[in-house]
């Protein structure tokens, strides 16, 4: 098992809120646990005011739902839990339940690394509503984050232009699963490299790093610390030089070049982290040339971000070699991706499916019922021309969605590609997971072209929005006429 095993020794089941489990149980007491449910798992808003996102997680997601157990341990511990009366939470029967439980859903996802925008389903998953339910949290957790920070990857690598971006950020991290998934997702959204050695062991990312001031520090002179790791690492030496003062570091570091040479080795680098990055760099490019080492490269790190480094490339700054640390690993300045996961429709005992949606008076939290798919239409090239996302179980589709100038037409037998592939069908994987390094070219690829497109057209189906705005009415009519039932449990049937 990749990650989740090497990690922690199994896809742990309650990683998951309490509130899934009872629920779960309601299901089982009342006998609906069988009934057929769809869920879209998306996003509300793009981060970092992006536009879009880069959907990362879906291979933890597939590895977690395929292997995930309720082990005797599981069940002890759920054995202990107690209502507010102090009875047991859940009846024996339940656990026994949960014991014998292997998820039989469906999961029809966007390929990793695949640009996604708002409201369009990063994950379709669909099955007995008590598996699909019992589901959302730990789908949300191994999504959001980790396409959070292939978005601010993706970010960074573009403002970077050809240079190498490392990921340095797992000192930062929130937790041990925290930083290893920032790796994983960096690397996937356009990071060359990361300092964190156990996510190269699980991933096979390749690995990089030079010294710290700690090291620096532990010597009575700066040159000496030079010297000493280059006897240690003489085909490794990227110095680190503003632990006292840089102008004085890159002379020192200079110093050791020329020992380096004299044994038959190069000088790799030297790395700035702080100060002036712009000026200073440009004063350490000039001696380094000044001396004979034109080929020694420039690192900077030290609080970098997108915004940063696209300053310093404008501005002239010789630095061919980008350490990025907190700003990536924490996604700053968002918190997090306001990714939910919302049931749609429910399957009667007549076979029909029974539409469902939430509403709110907050903009954007209503949700469309149906059972989505995203057409992503193309043009000869094979380049993206626009999205339309529609409704599958709809006995039609108008395959025409409306637009600011009005409505946009599209043939369904156009070029096109539907982004949410099969990608586990009773539980069972359809296909191996993709190798890593092709999820990268393939974010890489896609961030690129819709970076470019800020007026992509991304569209809704007419009859779609038309169904949506038909059971919204329903819905708000039954509530003015007093209605028992909560809206999120009314429905109309297709």
């Amino acid at each position: 098992m990749a990650f989740l095993g090497q990690l922690y020794g199994r896809a742990p089941a309650l990683l998951t809120d309490l509130y899934q489990l009872t629920m779960a149980y309601a299901h089982w007491h009342n006998g609906g646990h069988e009934r057929e449910a769809v869920f879209h798992l998306f996003f509300r808003d793009a981060p970092f005011d992006n536009g879009f996102a880069i959907a990362c997680g879906v291979e933890t997601v597939l590895d977690y739902v395929e292997r995930m157990r309720f082990e005797a341990a599981d069940i002890d511990y759920l054995a202990t839990l107690e209502d507010t009366a102090g009875n047991p939470l859940f009846a024996r029967g339940f656990l026994d339940y949960l014991a014998d439980l292997r998820f039989s859903v469906d999961i029809d996802a966007v390929p990793e690394g695949t640009a996604v925008f708002a409201h369009q389903p990063m994950l379709r998953v669909r099955g007995p509503i008590l598996q699909a339910q019992l589901l959302e949290t730990v789908l949300l957790n191994l999504m959001n984050f980790p396409t959070l920070v292939a978005t601010k990857a993706a970010r960074i690598a573009h403002a970077a232009g050809d240079d190498p971006v490392l990921d340095f950020g797992l000192r930062k991290a929130q937790g041990i699963d925290g930083g290893v998934s920032a790796s994983r997702a960096a690397y996937i959204g356009g990071c060359a490299g990361t300092s964190n050695v156990l996510a190269g062991q699980l991933f096979g990312i390749p690995v990089s790093g030079t010294h710290a001031h700690g090291w620096v520090m532990a010597f009575d002179d700066e040159i000496d610390a030079f010297d000493a790791y280059a006897d240690a690492l003489p085909d490794n030496c990227i110095f680190l030089v503003d632990t006292y003062d840089t102008v004085q570091g890159v002379e020192n570091a200079i110093r050791a070049g020329r020992r380096l040479r004299a044994a038959g080795h190069e000088m790799a680098g030297i790395r700035l982290d702080s100060g002036d990055l712009a000026e200073l760099s440009r004063t350490a490019r000039r001696m380094l040339d000044a001396a004979g080492f034109e080929s020694t490269r420039i690192a900077a790190s030290s609080s970098l971000d997108e915004r940063v480094i696209a300053d310093l490339r404008a501005r002239g700054a010789p630095i061919v070699l980008w350490g990025v640390g907190t700003q990536l690993t924490t996604a700053q300045p968002d918190a997090a991706l306001d990714g939910v996961y919302k049931l749609a429709a429910i399957r009667n005992d007549d076979g029909r499916w029974s539409y469902r949606m939430k509403l709110s008076d907050t903009p954007g939290k209503l949700t469309r019922p149906g059972v989505h798919q995203v057409r992503r239409f193309l043009d000869e090239e094979g380049a993206p021309v626009a999205d339309l996302l529609f409704d599958e179980a709809a006995p039609e589709t108008a395959w025409a969605g409306d637009t600011a100038d009005g409505a946009r037409a599209f043939d369904p037998d156009a070029p096109h590609r539907d982004l949410l592939q099969p990608a586990l069908e009773g539980g069972a994987r359809v296909a191996e997971a993709p190798v890593l390094a092709a999820v990268r070219g393939h974010a890489r690829g896609e961030f690129a072209a819709f970076r470019a497109r800020p007026d992509y057209p991304v569209l809704v189906d007419r009859y779609l929005d038309e169904s949506t705005n038909a059971l919204h009415a329903w819905l708000r009519e039954r509530i003015e006429r007093g209605a028992a039932a909560a809206p999120e449990s009314e429905a109309r049937e297709v």
